[in-house]
């Protein structure tokens, strides 16, 4: 019998593949909130939906599938644009005002363009920043390097909006950005968290394993180091400083800039496969570094 003969493309586009799997098989819970023009908080809830916080503190169900990744479009431009999709991934549309986008497997974020951006990886295995206009439109923003200084480039782990229409990007250990002419540059790169406390089950290899963030207007950047329980300020130049902890088992994977404070998602990491056992919270940093518990999942 032939034995079937693989190309190059094939075997590159089997390897990525395969990358996202072992990536996403230590990324189980959701990585999204997000903080609309009222001071609502919206968050991903990876085992039952998205729910929303209103301006009075309460909790409540806003609907939307079970995703991993949330974005706002705040002008509603999406409500009924065809979204991109494949066999093994999808975007949904939840809501008017705001419009929320939940992505199943890949992290997105709606620009300062209006315009929603997101990582898909290429038949030469390289990863592309896609745009895509209300009108259903998409180019190619930005094409990324094949590896960095920690090897393949499989997987994007957060993608956030810049204030001067770039776009900042998070891998296991770097913060990167995009000009809006799509050139990409080094925020920060080996970002260590001093003290880290990995949640349950986490593999030490992937290192702080930075997740969502968000870009202050001066260009300073907030970020959740999952894989060390920790959020990381970095400044324009680099700097990094922890800026809350989290209590083990517990863990950040998304943050929001809302005025001055940050908006923190953590969900409670555990060893169990069922999503349904992680379960997640919100709480605000004020610039001080008070936290606070806005509100809590709870399952019945």
């Amino acid at each position: 019998m032939q034995q079937p003969r693989w190309s190059v493309q094939s075997i590159l586009v089997a390897l990525v593949i395969a990358g996202l799997a072992i990536t996403a098989a230590f990324a189980h819970p959701g990585s999204g909130i997000v903080v609309d023009r009222r001071g609502e908080v919206y968050f991903i809830d990876t085992g039952q939906g998205v729910w929303k916080i209103d301006a009075r503190g309460r909790l409540t169900p806003r609907g939307g599938p079970a995703f991993h990744w949330l974005a706002i479009d705040a002008g509603g431009r999406f409500a009924k644009t065809r979204l991109p999709s494949s066999p093994s991934a999808e975007m949904k549309a939840v809501g008017a005002d705001p419009t929320l986008i939940v992505s199943s497997d890949f992290p997105l974020t709606v620009g300062r363009d209006g315009a929603l951006y997101y990582p898909e990886p290429g038949s030469d295995g390289r990863l592309r920043i896609f745009r895509v206009t209300p009108s259903g439109a998409r180019t190619v923003f930005a094409t990324l390097p094949a590896a960095t200084e920690s090897g393949p480039l499989q997987w994007l782990n957060g993608i956030a909006a810049g204030p001067d229409g770039s776009i900042y990007y998070t891998e296991n250990k770097a913060v990167r950005r995009i000009t809006r002419q799509g050139a990409p540059s080094t925020v920060a790169t080996n970002v260590t968290v001093p003290g880290c406390v990995r949640p349950p089950g986490w593999n030490a290899l992937l290192g702080s394993y930075l997740r969502g963030l968000d870009v202050a207007p001066d260009g300073t950047v907030f970020v959740a180091a999952t894989g060390c329980g920790a959020v990381l300020k970095i400044e324009a130049r680099g700097k990094t400083t922890p800026v809350l902890r989290a209590d083990h088992p517990w863990s950040p994977t998304a943050v929001a800039i809302g005025g001055k404070d940050v908006y923190v998602l953590e969900y409670l990491h555990t060893e169990s496969e069922s999503r349904r056992e992680w379960l997640p919270r919100v709480r605000k940093v004020s610039p001080g570094g008070r936290a606070v518990l806005l509100a809590a999942v709870e399952r019945r």
